[in-house]
């Protein structure tokens, strides 16, 4: 029996997006800047599923810009807007994906902006306070802040921050790769000037994403070609990816409330299954309380097993990961945990769930770590 617990690092595509996909990778295959019928029938359902899109955050379709997916839509909202609108300070926060950190330390590297780092609490939390302060201390600033910490699964009041951001004339980015699909976000509300999504982490395919970009700000394109997406991003659309994303935010918005339920109710047995099995066990971050439901990050007991407890999971069929995908491979360690000062010395497991996992996948994996640990 395989468990699939990794869905944060990407999800099982859905059935219904396969099928929505399919069509458009053998019938309708025009080039959707071709001016003929097979085109205009590729570009009349890229712009069907960008209407789609924007309707699901309440914005203009002229706001939604496909991506090859999350990285660079965050390359795109950080370069753009510190190129284009006068950016010399941008403030992050160390426990950033690193598509957003790496990017402003390689603009600060050369010399295009001074980045600052706001104070972060020791359960992963956003000191706004010190945002705050930060803002007021300097000259216009980019404030890049993820939604949902993609290891610890904290969530981010966009709300409060876009209040915040607004005081200062400031420019706000949210990487909300993690969240998009999980929540309705109505960017009417909320003073934000960029957003993102991957499709793949809401059951779509992988290698399409989009950037909704304020229509009330003007930047240029980060890839030049030709005047695809309006002129913001040259090269020749992702068609069917697009299609699949549409689907999958379709479905993300249709079936939101039952997805919420049940997920959080297969991670809250979760939490009580490793409680009631495992003496010792703890949490990384606020993942209980006030955090994305489908991240938990559990902080296991010494063991001298510790550097193979990921590959002993494996082994007996369970699928989880230490920390971000994207860092898997690296001897360094999760640069989230080590921002926020946990104890390193523990083996730590983020288990991130979807639709599709049950009580009964949760008793198996339970079961794998008591083998592992030696407990009857």
């Amino acid at each position: 029996m395989k468990i699939y617990f990794d869905n944060a690092a990407t999800t099982a595509l859905d059935k219904e997006v396969l099928d929505a996909m399919l069509p458009y990778m053998t019938e309708f295959y025009g080039n959707p800047s071709s001016i003929h019928s097979f085109g205009r029938k590729t570009r009349s359902a890229i712009e069907g599923t960008r209407k789609l899109v924007a309707k699901s955050l309440n914005v203009s379709p002229s706001e939604i810009f496909f991506t090859s997916g999350g990285t660079e839509a965050d390359n795109m909202a950080i370069r753009c807007s510190i190129h284009d609108l006068g950016i010399k300070h941008a403030i992050s926060s160390k426990i950033e994906h690193h598509a957003v950190l790496h990017t402003l330390e390689a603009m600060e590297r050369d010399g295009f902006i001074k980045l600052s780092f706001v104070n972060i609490s020791a359960n992963g939390d956003i000191d706004l306070n010190h945002l705050d302060q930060l803002l007021s201390e300097n000259e216009r600033s980019l404030v890049s802040l993820m939604h949902a910490n993609n290891e610890i699964g904290n969530l981010l009041s966009l709300e409060k921050v876009g209040e915040i951001c607004l005081k200062y004339d400031a420019i706000f980015h949210s990487d909300t790769v993690q969240t998009m699909g999980h929540y309705l976000l109505d960017l009417q509300k909320i003073n934000i000037h960029f957003i993102t999504c991957a499709a793949h982490k809401i059951h779509g395919p992988k290698g399409v994403g989009f950037i909704y970009i304020n229509g009330k700000i003007k930047v240029n394109p980060m890839i030049f070609g030709g005047s695809q997406e309006r002129n913001m991003r040259g090269g020749t659309e992702n068609l069917y990816g697009i299609i699949g994303l549409g689907k999958a935010m379709e479905i993300a918005m249709r079936d939101l409330a039952e997805h919420q339920e049940h997920i959080t109710n297969v991670k809250k047995y979760f939490v009580e299954q490793l409680i009631a099995a495992i003496p010792g066990v703890e949490f990384n971050g606020s993942c209980l309380e006030n955090c994305l439901y489908t991240i938990l990050n559990v902080r296991l007991p010494h063991t001298d097993k510790a550097e193979m407890l990921l590959f002993d999971l494996d082994i007996k069929g369970v699928a989880a990961s230490g920390g971000s995908a994207c860092t898997s491979g690296s001897d360094v360690g999760s640069h989230v945990l080590l921002g926020i000062g946990a104890d390193v010395t523990r083996p730590s497991v983020r288990f991130s769930f979807s639709k599709y996992n049950t009580n009964e996948e949760v008793d198996v994996a339970i079961n794998s770590l008591k083998e592992i640990y030696g407990i009857k």
